[in-house]
């Protein structure tokens, strides 16, 4: 092969010649030319289609590995638990507990990882007829994490052994506090430590500088299962029968590890295709009422998992009451899960009114920011009075996705102290220049990773803060603000999204972090109608080249430019970028594509080549 073409090989290609879509993005291909001879040899080999194989490679799944990873084995992927740190001792500690009939407690985090790692242990210690009090801190009350206050609490109400899930690794003053009122503990948690550990009786943590497991890329309850797994194997050493049935437990793994956003990998991912298989039998009750309550219909996936369920559990952490999620994912009771779910609907549909309102004003002053080309800053940072401190991270999102820059919301209390929460785009380390703004006096608390971040800042010190964020991340944020591509696998007709496609498609799932949706392009097909249905969502009927019709929805695009050009293509021609799934109402099975960007077939590159598509 010349040196020209593997150059040409090497390259990513534009998608129909989009090089500037309704979004401003270029369209183009995931994978490279030498990777598309790798999927079509993937597809001979193993009778795949061919859009199939593409997905496969640019998810770095090799020819050899196929077949395995169609169909991945717990068995296969789980690690001996007994490879993390200090998990022994805990496994070993709890049996012995459970022998002595120690009285226990579980304290978990208040987000979905929490909510389900907590409920994976009382349902399990509930099988063994064991009732442990459990405590979710209050999100503004208490904040993260074990505190001294509710240590005491726990211990007060007669728990001798505290097990937390989700939190801990760094909670020194609460256990000093267990230490000194007598409340032993163990620690099961994931998050970043340092070289330091709180002294415990043992500290699970696959992020630990000292644990060489390699499983550090699981969310709190895929640790916690493994706890199980270790704790199973040491009571049946001691000779115990009848123990808990782990397998049906999966559908919360499934739950908490889609919703802390972890990648979607090894281990993670053989627990979501065997947790959702156990989800669909709707044996957990709570599960199934909130399922019902957020019309989750056919088969659960982990869009469903990510987007329906996880906000509603989150809404009790973020504006009522913490341990709601836990409550309803250990409930046995029908009546009293149905009665929670339409409590977590609720409350959920006040989140929703609330971020309407801070959103609303969140823009306007990032509206305020922007240049004289319509160009905003580096950073984007906004703040009120008035503003829910359990609903800025989610405000601070949606700036981020709006303005393709580090976003932050901050919520100020009467005393002039601000919580934020900051979110970043691909390539700029928020929380590396929020924690040299807490080492350069600015801020008050800060931390966080790459991609999230949280902060304390007193109101007098906002614009220090701004001026300082903004130097440390503009160069990188100009990079990264150069490189806006949507990454198309692949494009079909709309016919050509069959069920029989998709069935496939999620065998290659489940998507999630570090293993993308499939975005599919699909070339100058005709918008047949379109209108605004819900709360800001556009509804499109696409015709297919058969004669029939492919649903489609752009969610919450009523107001952006992909949301006017759907709008104001009825009759014409498009081309479409979406996602594909399967739509289940009423028993019956339709393909339903979401649409994510839209682009003018007579201004592609490609249209300009060739004098127009006709």
């Amino acid at each position: 092969m010349t040196a020209t073409s593997l150059s040409d090989a090497n390259e990513r290609r534009t998608v129909l010649g989009v090089t500037r879509s309704s979004a401003g993005r270029i369209w183009r291909e995931r994978i490279d030319g030498t990777q598309n001879a790798q999927a079509l040899a993937l597809s001979q080999r193993t009778g795949l289609p061919d859009v199939v194989g593409k997905v496969l490679i640019g998810r770095d799944v090799g020819l050899e590995e196929a077949d395995r990873f169609l169909d991945p084995s717990l068995k296969d992927l789980m690690p001996d638990p007994s490879s993390l740190q200090d998990m022994d001792k805990a496994a070993t500690r709890i049996a012995d507990a459970l022998h002595a009939g120690t009285p226990l407690a579980v304290f978990g985090d208040y987000d979905v990882d929490g909510a389900t790692s907590t409920a994976l242990l009382l349902r399990y210690f509930r099988a063994l007829n064991v009732e442990p009090q459990f405590y979710i801190p209050d999100r503004i009350i208490d904040g993260y994490g074990p505190n001294p206050t509710a240590i005491s609490q726990l211990h007060d109400g007669g728990a001798r052994l505290l097990i937390t899930v989700d939190c801990g690794s760094t909670s020194f003053e609460a256990f000093d506090e267990a230490r000194r009122v007598g409340l032993e503990v163990v620690v099961i948690d994931h998050h970043q430590v340092g070289e330091t550990f709180p002294d415990v009786t043992a500290l699970v943590n696959p992020n630990r500088q000292d644990d060489l497991s390699g499983q550090g890329h699981l969310a709190a309850v895929g640790v916690t299962f493994l706890f199980l797994v270790a704790l199973n194997r040491e009571l049946r050493k001691r000779g115990a029968t009848n123990l808990p049935d782990l397998m049906a437990l999966l559908d919360l793994v499934a739950l908490g590890t889609v919703c802390d956003v972890v990648p979607l990998k090894g281990l993670n991912r053989a627990y979501v295709v065997k947790g959702l298989q156990v989800m669909h039998q709707r044996r957990n009750v709570g599960l199934a009422a909130l399922a019902d309550i957020s019309r989750v219909n056919g088969k659960p996936t982990p869009y469903h998992l990510g987007f329906m369920l996880g906000p509603r559990i989150n809404a009790g952490g973020r504006i009522g009451v913490s341990a709601l999620g836990a409550k309803l994912l250990v409930s046995g009771s029908r009546e009293e899960s149905e009665h929670i779910a339409a409590t977590l609907e609720r409350l959920n549909q006040e989140r929703q009114a609330i971020e309407a309102i801070m959103l609303e004003e969140g823009e306007g002053q990032a509206f305020q920011k922007l240049d004289a080309n319509g160009e905003p800053p580096a950073i984007l940072l906004t703040g009120a009075d008035n503003w829910h401190p359990g609903v800025v991270g989610l405000i601070a999102s949606r700036l981020k996705e709006r303005y393709r820059r580090p976003s932050f919301a901050i919520a100020f209390n009467e005393d002039g102290v601000g919580t934020g929460s900051g979110r970043s785009i691909t390539g700029v380390d928020l929380g590396a220049a929020v924690r040299a703004a807490v080492e350069a006096g600015l801020l008050e608390k800060g931390g966080g990773h790459a991609m999230a971040a949280g902060l304390t800042v007193k109101r007098e010190k906002l614009a220090e803060v701004e001026a300082f964020l903004s130097a440390q991340l503009s160069e990188a944020v100009g990079i990264a603000a150069q490189d806006h591509e949507l990454t198309i696998d692949g494009v079909l007709a709309p016919s050509g999204a069959t069920l029989d496609l998709l069935e496939t498609l999620e065998r290659a799932g489940p998507y999630g972090a570090s293993h993308p949706e499939p975005i599919f392009a699909f070339p100058s097909v005709r918008i047949k109608y379109a209108d605004v249905i819900g709360k800001g969502h556009v509804r499109v009927t696409i015709a297919t080249n058969d004669g029939g019709n492919l649903k489609a929805i752009a969610f919450k695009a009523e107001d952006q430019p992909l949301g006017r050009a759907l709008l104001e293509a009825r009759g014409k021609n498009l081309h479409l970028a979406g996602v594909l799934s399967i739509d289940t109402w009423q028993g019956q099975a339709k393909a339903q594509l979401r649409i994510l960007d839209a682009a003018d077939p007579t201004t592609s590159t490609l249209a300009r080549m060739t004098g127009g598509l006709k």
